[in-house]
């Protein structure tokens, strides 16, 4: 269960929070005025593959058919170029 804590309170114990958060996997509602706006939690599970798996999954892949090629060119070719936008400096 998510602890609650002001904004104010977050600001004063930053580092702490963090290492709460880190260390001990704790989660925060961030409160303003009394209403939540913001949760600050552990970030999830990185989920990765191996090489062996990215290229079993690659094998999977069917290729394109015939003509793909020239689908994609003939897509391109009707592509307008956008227009260069000069931000003010």
């Amino acid at each position: 269960m998510p602890n609650n804590i002001t904004a104010t309170e977050l600001a004063r114990s930053l580092s702490d929070i963090l290492n709460r958060v880190r260390y001990r996997g704790e989660s925060f509602i961030i409160e303003r005025a009394g209403e939540a706006v913001a949760a600050l939690t552990p970030p999830g599970s990185k989920r990765g593959c191996t090489l062996a798996d990215l290229v079993a999954r690659l094998g999977d892949l069917e290729i394109p058919g015939e003509g793909f090629a020239d689908d994609l060119e003939a897509i391109q070719s009707s592509q307008t170029v956008a227009d260069t936008v000069k931000w003010p400096s």
